[in-house]
């Protein structure tokens, strides 16, 4: 499916401003099937790996309907600067950005970084080391949701903040000043979400409707 490629973006650290000598290069891509190829019984993958390392793609309608529930990951795909690939189609996706951004991040960018701080949590009060990466992350992801919320828009770059989190990756900050940054983003976020310009919802409408037209496109082009 890679040849059907609309998009292709770097994510990850170097896309968000923390990466370092030894970061990978993590790259995320959309792919959109010839329509005939949906006719069949077996359709296309809604998502492979590769062909290199630290690479997934995902089938845009399956891509589309996990951005209209504010799935993080695919969020930062429309949002990343670093853009390897992008065919007209792919231009047409990255504007309906706007389109999927909505208040829905206040309630997924916390879910997804809840579990992750609970084990760190419980892993400090049993006396162990919790993975400072992943805490990092959790710190990151709710900077990013912050300034969503308020501003409207999805920044992924986090540079600013870079020195203190590779300070907490590296496990240089105290647990409590940790805990108390992350408590503060999470009460900052909800407040946010109250005055946030975002919409309450996404306009389904409006990214279906383009959906179909790539669709109806494909079809008409193998006739």
């Amino acid at each position: 499916m890679i040849e059907h490629t609309v998009l292709s973006v770097i994510v990850g650290s170097r896309a968000q401003g923390l990466d370092t000598d030894e970061s990978d290069v993590d790259r995320r891509g959309v792919y959109v099937p010839p329509t005939r190829l949906f006719w069949a019984f077996e359709k296309p993958p809604s998502s492979i790996d590769g062909p290199e390392q630290e690479r997934l793609s995902w089938e845009v309608e399956h891509f589309l309907a996990l951005g209209l529930k504010a799935n993080p990951n695919v969020l930062e795909v429309l949002a990343s600067d670093l853009v390897e690939t992008c065919t007209p189609l792919g231009e047409e996706l990255r504007a309906l950005l706007p389109m999927l951004l909505s208040q829905r991040i206040a309630d997924t960018y916390r879910r997804a970084t809840a579990q992750q701080f609970a084990r760190a949590s419980a892993a400090m009060a049993s006396g162990g080391t919790p993975r400072w990466k992943q805490v990092m992350h959790v710190i990151r992801l709710l900077t990013q949701c912050d300034h969503a919320l308020a501003t409207g828009e999805l920044t992924l770059n986090v540079g600013e903040h870079r020195a203190q989190l590779l300070a907490v990756r590296d496990g240089d900050v105290p647990w409590k000043d940790v805990s108390k940054w992350v408590e503060d983003l999470r009460d900052r976020t909800a407040r946010a979400v109250l005055r946030s310009p975002l919409p309450a919802v996404p306009d389904t409408a409006a990214v279906e409707d383009w959906l179909v037209s790539v669709r109806r496109r494909s079809a008409l082009e193998d006739q």
